[in-house]
């Protein structure tokens, strides 16, 4: 039974789990980017500057599939940087699951994390409980749709200043009692980039969980999954940043002029 070490500051809840990964996840992805440019060479270019350059190609390739590259390109920035970051964010959780078993009230900043009732009710129902202080972000259900959030909001912000008029008009399409299907349709891509992306990491980290139960037999078990896990959290990245060019395509298409 796990606890998440939540503190307040200026009366608003924060996971400290999540925030603490959070924070690693840009320093990583700041620490890749500048590693990559540090030596630019033409002549001799050095393996991370090659390993970006992939990355920018492998962005740019999927965006020239969903838009014109006149007006993706400038959108290439924002696909390196979200797949770098939900990719190594994904993969946080794997080798540092960090969790400990708590046996007395605990508090973190000033807030109760863990109270007597809480101890006491895990020892009636015969189970450990444990504080998780380190995890993936995207396990986290507000981090993933907080994130899918700022990716719709800018969707939409895109299409009300290029061409409000064309935007607001395509929620009467094809006729003016299509408006609730349309509502509906766009938050429905809220939703899919969201809880896909909470679904998949967090459903990995269980079943990590669960196969470390198993002591020294579930080693081999472990291993497997991990590297399975490593496959998803890319397949995740890459499925996240590809949805985010196609909402945006599809809303340059619609408004542009």
């Amino acid at each position: 039974m796990h606890e998440s070490p939540i503190f307040k500051f200026l009366g608003i809840e924060f996971d400290f789990s999540v925030l603490l990964a959070t924070i690693i996840t840009i320093i990583i992805v700041f620490i890749i980017a500048k590693l990559s440019v540090r030596n630019l060479s033409v002549d001799k270019p050095t393996k991370m500057q090659n390993f970006m350059e992939w990355v920018i190609e492998f962005v740019s390739g999927f965006i020239s599939s969903v838009m014109d590259m006149k007006r993706g390109k400038g959108f290439i920035t924002l696909g390196v940087t979200l797949i770098l970051f939900i990719f190594v964010a994904n993969l946080l959780g794997l080798p540092f699951n960090i969790s400990t078993e708590v046996s007395q009230p605990f508090s973190l900043f000033g807030t109760e994390v863990i109270s007597q009732q809480m101890i006491d009710h895990a020892h009636e129902t015969g189970k450990h409980l444990s504080i998780a202080w380190f995890k993936s972000p995207t396990a986290d259900a507000l981090f993933a749709m907080g994130l899918a959030g700022m990716v719709i909001f800018m969707v939409h912000f895109l299409g009300m200043t290029r061409n409000t008029k064309g935007y607001f008009k395509h929620y009467f399409e094809p006729f003016w009692f299509f408006i609730p299907l349309n509502l509906i349709k766009e938050f429905s891509k809220l939703l899919t980039l969201g809880m896909r992306l909470f679904g998949n990491i967090f459903a990995g980290e269980v079943m990590i969980a669960v196969i470390l139960m198993a002591g020294v037999g579930g080693i081999v078990p472990l291993i497997a999954w991990q590297g399975f896990s490593i496959f998803v959290g890319a397949i995740q990245a890459f499925i996240f940043t590809v949805l985010t060019m196609v909402y945006i395509a599809q809303a340059a298409e619609k408004h542009h002029d």
